[in-house]
């Protein structure tokens, strides 16, 4: 008995027939110079999936290509970074080398300025750790001539006294500690009293009676009736006066940079000095003229320093 072909397969066999059929027509009809009707249809199909690839493959490729130029831009801006570091250190130690030239040769100005004083300059290597106490070490001891009390100066004015001294270092005394002090004198009235530390950044004026006159902005000078400094070194200036029971409260502010010590010039004779007069003391003369007579309408005042 022959079988009957069903309604769907009849169909299914009738479209291969048509594509069948449409494939041949398709590899026999050419259209002009783009070749065969089939080969036309294979490229139309499969140019979508290239475009598709090409630009897949192209998208990696740059991620790529970015990532490594990005991870050698990282190492390019590192090694910057590094080199800027060290050229702002270069140029700070640079800055400090500068500073320190300036400040040796201001010292060597002084010097120069007074051959005629015997004197050492000394580089400040260590200060005191606490606040009751204000001292200084210095690389200069026995053997470079320091003695105990030996008076201690910077071109700017007094620092203070040796008080220890060992084989190649010595211990200085600062003017603000409350055991320092020095004889001074009031340029423009002339009075004569101590000047001692209190422990603080200022110096403190003593024995100054309500009834003297002493104005803010003068100038204060060693006195040398401490026998320890010479005359007419700067001591500071008069920062502010208030009036007290029995003595006037003046603070001053010292002349000499004692919170900024590098180097010091430690005097090894009493030996008047001359001074400048931007901003210091007036000049006391020639280190061979003899000192001023004291006033004698000025008032007598105590002359006595802390030890």
């Amino acid at each position: 008995m022959v079988a009957i072909p069903s309604k769907h397969k009849s169909l299914s066999l009738l479209a291969v027939v048509l594509i069948a059929q449409l494939l041949l027509l398709a590899v026999q009809i050419k259209r002009d110079s783009h070749g065969r009707l089939i080969r036309v249809w294979a490229i139309t199909a499969v140019s979508p999936f290239e475009r598709s690839g090409a630009w897949g493959f192209d998208r990696v490729r740059g991620v790529w290509r970015h990532y490594f130029a990005l991870l050698s831009t990282s190492r390019e801006n590192e090694a910057l970074r590094v080199e800027n570091d060290a050229l702002k250190l270069a140029i700070a130690q640079l800055q400090g080398k500068a500073v320190e030239a300036d400040r040796l040769a201001e010292l060597l100005n002084f010097r120069n300025s007074h051959k005629d004083v015997p004197m050492v300059g000394a580089r400040v290597i260590g200060a005191s750790a606490g606040t009751a106490s204000r001292t200084v070490e210095i690389d200069r001891g026995e053997r470079d001539g320091i003695r105990r009390d030996m008076p201690v100066i910077t071109p700017d004015g007094a620092v203070g006294k040796v008080i220890e001294v060992y084989r190649d270092n010595a211990q200085v005394l600062l003017l603000t500690d409350k055991d320092g002090g020095a004889g001074a004198l009031l340029i423009e009235s002339r009075i004569q009293s101590p000047v001692v530390g209190t422990g603080e950044p200022l110096l403190s004026m003593k024995y100054v009676a309500n009834d003297d006159k002493v104005n803010v902005g003068e100038q204060v000078v060693t006195s040398g009736m401490d026998k320890i400094f010479p005359r007419d070194i700067p001591v500071g200036i008069v920062q502010e006066i208030k009036p007290g029971i029995p003595f006037k409260t003046i603070l001053l502010r010292p002349a000499a940079k004692l919170n900024r010590l590098e180097a010091v010039i430690v005097l090894l004779a009493q030996q008047p000095l001359e001074f400048a007069k931007d901003g210091h003391a007036p000049s006391s003369g020639s280190s061979s003229s003899p000192a001023p007579a004291a006033d004698p309408s000025a008032p007598k005042s105590p002359a006595i320093v802390k030890p």
